[in-house]
């Protein structure tokens, strides 16, 4: 399976968890998918009162100079230790 297949098998697992993770895991599965997928982070800090726009642009900001091809490693192994901690739907 290429790296490509897995990245795309880990986005779908990623919506078949039983629960929501945490806050914490959602940013880090959120910025490395971004990355993963775009690239380094392509748009403007969102406004002052958009708290959730900004904790993810915080963090997908984070990733930047990170390869793709590494983004989608370190996603396809956060979905699997999520996987392994919460289970599957």
């Amino acid at each position: 399976m290429s790296l490509d297949e897995k990245f795309n098998a880990a986005a779908k697992e990623v919506t078949e968890l039983a629960s929501q993770p945490a806050d914490a895991d959602l940013l880090e599965i959120y910025a490395l998918f971004k990355q993963a997928s775009v690239g380094d982070i392509n748009t403007t800090r969102p406004g002052m009162l958009d708290f959730k726009g900004k904790a993810k642009w915080d963090a997908w900001e984070q990733k930047k100079g990170m390869s793709q091809d590494e983004a989608k490693e370190k996603y396809i192994a956060k979905v699997a230790s999520l996987v392994a901690s919460i289970g599957k739907k």
